[in-house]
C-alpha cells in the first residue's frame, strides 16, 4: 500500500512523500512525483528517515528521572506529576515562573495548540527572537513591512540570479532543478559565499568574500549601480531615505569597499554589472544574518533589490523567506494576550539562570533541542538541569532530553497528523499518519489534550485533529485550499502573490521601502591569539541535530580548514579547537579551496559525544530580531 504524506521537519521544502507500507511497517519512502517542488526525489536526510523511524533507542514510554537515571512510568503517572507541579508553581509564583519553549523540530501548524495551552494556563513565559532567521525576519519587516517571496518558479524569468550565502545542495535541494533550468534558459548565476561548496559549480561567477564582508560588498555594488546610471530612476517614488542610502554607498570608493569585503575591485564590478542586467533575483542564505550585524546585512540586500528596480517585477525580488503560515488562520488564539515575560532565545541559558521575581521554576520543551542548537550549550544544559521540573517532548534522548526530569514520547513525521506550509515555496501539504504510532506514543496534540484535562482546560482542546485542520484553513478553504482539496492534490496558497509588491505598495508606515541608511560595514575578525572564525554549517546528513543515523556519532568532529591555516599539522590529524568558552577535540580535514581565516564544522553535533560546536560559541544576540551570533567566534587550532 502506498500512502502520501508531507515532511514536517525543519527544512524549506516541506516535501511530498510517498510511503510504501507492508504489514503495518513502512518499507520505503520516496519523493512524490506529483508535488510541483519535490518532483519525485528526497534529500539524503529524509530518504534515510526509516533508520530513525525504527531505531531501537526510540522512546516509547514516558520517562522520569530518579537519582540521575531515567525510569519508565505510565502516562497517568507522568502527567499527574507535571500537572500537580504546574498548578503549585502557578499558585506560589505565578505562571511567569513557567517557560514554554517551542522550536522548529516539526513545523506543523497543529503545534500552535501547544502554545495555546500554555497561554490559556497562564499566560506563561515564552522565548523571544529566533536563532534561525530572527535577524533576517526583522530586516525584511523593517524594510518592506512584509516577509515573503515571488513564486518559486518565477526564478525562471530572471536574467541574473545572485545566490548570496546559500548552499542549495544542503539547504534547499529542490531548488537545484529550477536553478539549472533557469541557467539553461540563459540566466546568469552568481554565487557569493565565503565558503567554497558544490553550489559554486552552478555559477558563472563565484566570489569568496571574507566572513561578514557582505555589507561592504553590497555597498560597493550599490555605488556601482548609482555611478553607472543603473539605479532605478523611479526609486525615489517608492523608497524612503534614498539620498541617505546613496550617501552611505558613496562614503567609500569601490577600491575601499572591495578591500573591506576582501574581493578584487574587478569582482565587485562584475557582480554589480551582472546584477544590473535584470530582471535579477537575490536568494538570501540564512548564514550571513547569524552575525552581530546580521540584520543590517539582509537590509543591505533588500536595498539593492529596491534601488535597482527589482522589487515587484517578474524575475526579481529579494527572497529570504516564504510566508509558510500565511494560509493558516490562528486568529482564534492568543489575540491581544501578552506573555508575562519573554526570554531572549540566543542567550536562553543565561536568561533562565538569571530570571528573578519570579525565578523560572519549570521549562517545557516542544519540538526542540536547545542544548545542542543554542550557543553556549553547557549553560543551557545547566539551566535546564537545575529547574524544579524540565519536561521534554521528543522521540529520542537528545542532549536536551537528557537534561530533563520528565521525557514524553511523541510521534515521528510518519505518524503525525497535521498541516504544513513551506518556507521555501508556497505549496501546502497535509501530514498524514502513514502508520500508527507505537503503543505508548502520543502526538503533541494528544499530549496537550491529556494535560489540559488535568489543568481544567479540557473544553478548549476537545475538538479532534480533523476539526482543527479545517479551522486552520478557514481563510483559504473557499479559495481552493480546503482540506479536501489538499488531500486530493498539492495546493498553492491561494492568497500568496505570484509577484510580491507588484503594485510597489509596501506594508511599512509610509507605504514605501524603508531603506537602511546607517550601517557599520566592519566585519567581525579573528584575532592574533585566535586567528580563525568558527563556522558550523548545516550538512546533508542532519536535519539540525536530527542526524540520519540517530545512534551516536562516532569519533571526534571533523574540522575543515585550509592547509596553511593549520601550519605544522597534517591532514587527518587529531587536534583541539579552542575558543574563549572552551575546547573540543577534532579531526582535521584540509581543503585548499577554503579561505585561510575560517574553520568549518557540522551544525547540530551532540554535546554528549563531544561534537557540539555550539559549546564553543558565546551567547549573544544580533543587531535586531533576536538572532544568534553563530559565526563571529574566533578560535585556534592546538595540539591535544
Amino acid at each position: 500500500m502506498k500512502v502520501r504524506t508531507t515532511c514536517n521537519r525543519d527544512c524549506p521544502d516541506a516535501c511530498g512523500i510517498v510511503a510504501t507500507v507492508e504489514d503495518g511497517r513502512v518499507k520505503r519512502i520516496q519523493g512524490d512525483p506529483d508535488h510541483p517542488v519535490t518532483q519525485g526525489f528526497l534529500c539524503y536526510r529524509t530518504s534515510r528517515f526509516l533508520e530513525r523511524q525504527y531505531d531501537p533507542e526510540r522512546i516509547t514510554s514516558p520517562l522520569v528521572k530518579r537519582n540521575g537515571a531515567f525510569h519508565p512510568v505510565s502516562w497517568d503517572d507522568a502527567l499527574d506529576r507535571i500537572a500537580e507541579k504546574m498548578l503549585r508553581i502557578k499558585t506560589e509564583s505565578g505562571a511567569a515562573a513557567i517557560l514554554h519553549y517551542r522550536s522548529g523540530g516539526t513545523l506543523g501548524i497543529m503545534k500552535f495548540l501547544n502554545d495555546r495551552l500554555f497561554e490559556l494556563f497562564g499566560p506563561c513565559a515564552v522565548k523571544s527572537g529566533d536563532i534561525c532567521s530572527g535577524a533576517g525576519d526583522a530586516a525584511q519587516l523593517a524594510d518592506f513591512g512584509e516577509e515573503d517571496s515571488n513564486d518559486l518558479f518565477d526564478l525562471l524569468n530572471a536574467k541574473t540570479i545572485l545566490i548570496w550565502g546559500k548552499n542549495p545542495h544542503v539547504s534547499s535541494v529542490h531548488l537545484l532543478p529550477i536553478l539549472k533550468e533557469a541557467r539553461e534558459k540563459g540566466a546568469r548565476i552568481v554565487m557569493i559565499d565565503p565558503v567554497r561548496h558544490r553550489g559554486a559549480d552552478l555559477a558563472e561567477l563565484y566570489v569568496q568574500p571574507r566572513p561578514g564582508g557582505d555589507i561592504a560588498l553590497a555597498l560597493g555594488i550599490a555605488r556601482r549601480l548609482f555611478e553607472t546610471g543603473k539605479a532605478d530612476p523611479l526609486a525615489a517614488t517608492y523608497c524612503d531615505h534614498l539620498d541617505a542610502f546613496r550617501a552611505l554607498a558613496f562614503s567609500r570608493d569601490l577600491q575601499a569597499w572591495a578591500t573591506l569585503a576582501d574581493v578584487t575591485p574587478a569582482e565587485l564590478v562584475r557582480v554589480a554589472d551582472l546584477y544590473a542586467a535584470g530582471p535579477s533575483a537575490i536568494l538570501v542564505g540564512w548564514g550571513m544574518q547569524r552575525k552581530a550585524n546580521g540584520s543590517a546585512t539582509v537590509r543591505l540586500l533588500d536595498a539593492l533589490g529596491a534601488i535597482s528596480g527589482n522589487l515587484g517585477v517578474s524575475g526579481g525580488g529579494v527572497s529570504f523567506y516564504f510566508k509558510r503560515r500565511g494560509a493558516f488562520d490562528t486568529s482564534f488564539g492568543g489575540k491581544g494576550v501578552e506573555p508575562p515575560r519573554q526570554l531572549l532565545e540566543p542567550v536562553l541559558g543565561r536568561e533562565i539562570l538569571e530570571a528573578a521575581d519570579p525565578a523560572i521554576r519549570m521549562v517545557w520543551v516542544t519540538a526542540g533541542n536547545p542544548v545542542a542548537m543554542l550557543p553556549d550549550s553547557h549553560t543551557v544544559k545547566r539551566a535546564l538541569e537545575t529547574r524544579e521540573l524540565t519536561v521534554v517532548v521528543d522521540s529520542f534522548l537528545t542532549d536536551t532530553a537528557r537534561a530533563a526530569h520528565v521525557v514524553l514520547p511523541t510521534t515521528t513525521m510518519l505518524e503525525d497528523d497535521d498541516l504544513v506550509g513551506a518556507y521555501g515555496h508556497h505549496w501546502l501539504g497535509e501530514v498524514r499518519p502513514v502508520v500508527p504510532a507505537p503503543d505508548g506514543v502520543k502526538t503533541d496534540y494528544a499530549v496537550a489534550q491529556a494535560l489540559a484535562q488535568r489543568l481544567g482546560l479540557h473544553e478548549h482542546f476537545a475538538d479532534d485533529t480533523e476539526t482543527w485542520k479545517k479551522r486552520f484553513l478557514g481563510r483559504v478553504f473557499d479559495k481552493g485550499a480546503s482540506l479536501e482539496a489538499i488531500r486530493h492534490g498539492y495546493v498553492r496558497n491561494p492568497i500568496a502573490a505570484k509577484i510580491l509588491f507588484a503594485d510597489r505598495k509596501f506594508k511599512t508606515p509610509t507605504g514605501r521601502v524603508n531603506l537602511i541608511h546607517e550601517a557599520d560595514p566592519e566585519p567581525a575578525r579573528p584575532t592574533a591569539e585566535r586567528p580563525l572564525l568558527l563556522m558550523a554549517f548545516s550538512t546533508e546528513k542532519a536535519q539540525s541535530s536530527q542526524w540520519a543515523h540517530p545512534r551516536g556519532q562516532d569519533g571526534p568532529a571533523v574540522a575543515t580548514l585550509h592547509p596553511e591555516a593549520a601550519d605544522g599539522f597534517h591532514d587527518g590529524e587529531l587536534a583541539r579547537i579552542t575558543s574563549e568558552l572552551g575546547a573540543m577535540d577534532v579531526r582535521l580535514k584540509f581543503d585548499a579551496r577554503q579561505r585561510h581565516d575560517v574553520v568549518l564544522m557540522a551544525k547540530g553535533g551532540w554535546l554528549k559525544d563531544g561534537r557540539c560546536a555550539n559549546a564553543l560559541i558565546p551567547a549573544a544576540a544580533t543587531d535586531a530580531g533576536g538572532g544568534a551570533r553563530y559565526y563571529d567566534t574566533p578560535v585556534r587550532v592546538e595540539r591535544r
